[in-house]
């Protein structure tokens, strides 16, 4: 019976993440970008601007901290173990695939950002709220849509946002003081880790301390965590890069081709179709950077800003640094690593494959990676126990927040003593169910978006505040 399940769950995974989910993807992120007229081209205009604050416009964080927190949640395991796992399964191929996402997923995080800004409320105690729920349901009068997305955006808060991310912490804890296996006890007939117990009980606490502290302490510390852990992360890559220089260029030419044909098994990867590449490239692309997804607009919608615009491009920063920026990097460093030394990644998964290539810098490798996963990891999971908890919230009211903590600290605590491998799959599965009602809502909403742009934008008034009232509600 559990197999049956196990089986169906894989199969309904490998549905929503065929050919419709590509098309309706990608084709999304190019009608945006060509509605806003390659919005991309004003991405240093956008970084800019997320470094100058507006405090005196409604909101409850500052641009950055807002851009900071939906970082913090989607640098993660996606950027390191994601990519390895896709270029693993999918070839080559899969890291051109997962940054072309990133690329023309730009103009869709823009606009999925825009009306959730424009359409978000006030509560009672002058909090923000907004997302793609508050534009299903004020934008287009589709409440029943905006119920589902805020639905399978809480399941997925208990997978992509906790389960998956302190296992992560859980199993490179335990690779690195529990190699052996030895550190262990038996419960109820089943063999616990101490290390991922006790992984399981420090991280459960030191996230309460957090998210009791509500979006202004999860943004005060995504604000000091999310530069410094890139930097970090980024300067391991580059080392990496600089060691493998001359298998570069290499490197480049074999994600191209893998990206449009069909590969043999060959020089330590595997063999792939160019479906295979594409789907787990755009895959965890999606899974890396949330383009689409629907998330990030929900702290966007708490930031200070004028007018809707300025928002939209601060968070569409957070695709470019994200995929374009760190995944290729990653992408880069994988490939030109399994070129230059095939037999030492011969049959490696995609942790593996990670990990074997920082191990090439001496002493320090293996903890650049150790310390980049943890505090990856550890930024997801603050950024989106806000996300859900805005969704219980809207579901529920404030009476469903505190029991919605507890719960999400929970799966802190039980998360790294079980087997995770099915809630990868249904990660995955939450993250295709979000997509939709956003999409829809970004589709439908195209032209409240091309009007805003053409207006605060391309009619050069960003410093204009907007006037739009913002309704209250009693949530």
């Amino acid at each position: 019976m559990i197999q049956a399940v196990s089986e169906a769950i894989r199969a309904f995974d490998d549905f929503v993440w065929g050919w419709f989910m590509i098309i309706l993807l990608l084709g999304t992120h190019i009608f945006m970008t060509i509605r806003t007229r390659f919005i991309q081209r004003k991405t240093f205009k956008a970084i800019k601007l997320s470094v100058t604050k507006d405090p005196d416009s409604q909101g409850d964080i500052s641009p950055f901290q807002s851009l900071a927190t939906a970082l913090a949640s989607t640098i993660g395991t996606g950027n390191i173990i994601g990519v390895g796992t896709a270029i693993a399964v999918g070839g080559p191929g899969a890291v051109l695939w997962c940054w072309l996402t990133g690329v023309f997923g730009i103009s869709t995080k823009y606009a999925e950002s825009l009306i959730a800004v424009k359409y978000r409320v006030k509560a009672k105690d002058g909090r923000m709220l907004g997302g793609a729920m508050y534009a299903l349901e004020r934008g287009l009068k589709l409440k029943w849509l905006g119920i589902l997305f805020a639905l399978f955006a809480l399941f997925a808060s208990f997978g992509i946002g906790s389960g998956v991310q302190v296992n992560a912490i859980s199993s490179i804890m335990n690779s690195t003081f529990n190699a052996g296996g030895d550190m262990k006890f038996m419960f109820m007939n089943r063999e616990i880790s101490v290390v991922s117990l006790i992984v399981g009980i420090i991280v459960a606490i030191i996230t309460a301390v957090v998210i009791f502290g509500g979006i202004k302490a999860i943004s005060k510390v995504c604000e000091l965590l999310v530069p410094a852990m890139a930097a970090f992360y980024v300067i391991g890559c580059i080392i990496i890069l600089i060691m493998n220089f001359n298998y570069l260029g290499d490197a480049l030419a074999l994600i191209i081709k893998s990206a449009f044909t069909t590969t043999a098994a060959t020089g330590g990867f595997i063999g792939s179709t160019i479906m295979i590449a594409a789907r787990y490239g755009i895959a965890r692309g999606l899974f890396s950077n949330e383009s689409g997804l629907g998330s990030a607009p929900i702290v966007a919608s708490a930031a200070q800003t004028r007018n809707s615009v300025r928002q939209a491009l601060v968070s569409s920063t957070g695709t470019f640094w994200d995929t374009v920026v760190v995944c290729l990097m990653t992408g880069l460093v994988l490939v030109s690593s399994v070129i230059k030394n095939p037999a030492m990644f011969s049959g490696a998964d995609g942790d593996k494959l990670t990990f074997t290539a920082f191990q090439q810098i001496p002493y320090i490798g293996t903890p650049i990676l150790v310390i980049g996963i943890i505090a990856f990891a550890y930024s997801t999971i603050l950024g989106w126990s806000y996300y859900g908890e805005r969704c219980v919230e809207y579901l529920f009211g404030r009476k469903g927040m505190i029991p919605y903590k507890l719960v999400f600290i929970l799966v802190l605590f039980i998360a790294p003593i079980i087997s995770l491998d099915m809630v990868w799959t249904l990660s995955d599965i939450f993250n295709a169910l979000m997509a939709i009602p956003n999409l829809i809502a970004v589709i439908l909403l195209s032209g409240v978006v091309v009007r805003e742009t053409n207006y605060y934008l391309y009619g050069n008034r960003l410093d204009e505040y907007d006037k739009t009232e913002i309704p209250r509600t009693d949530k």
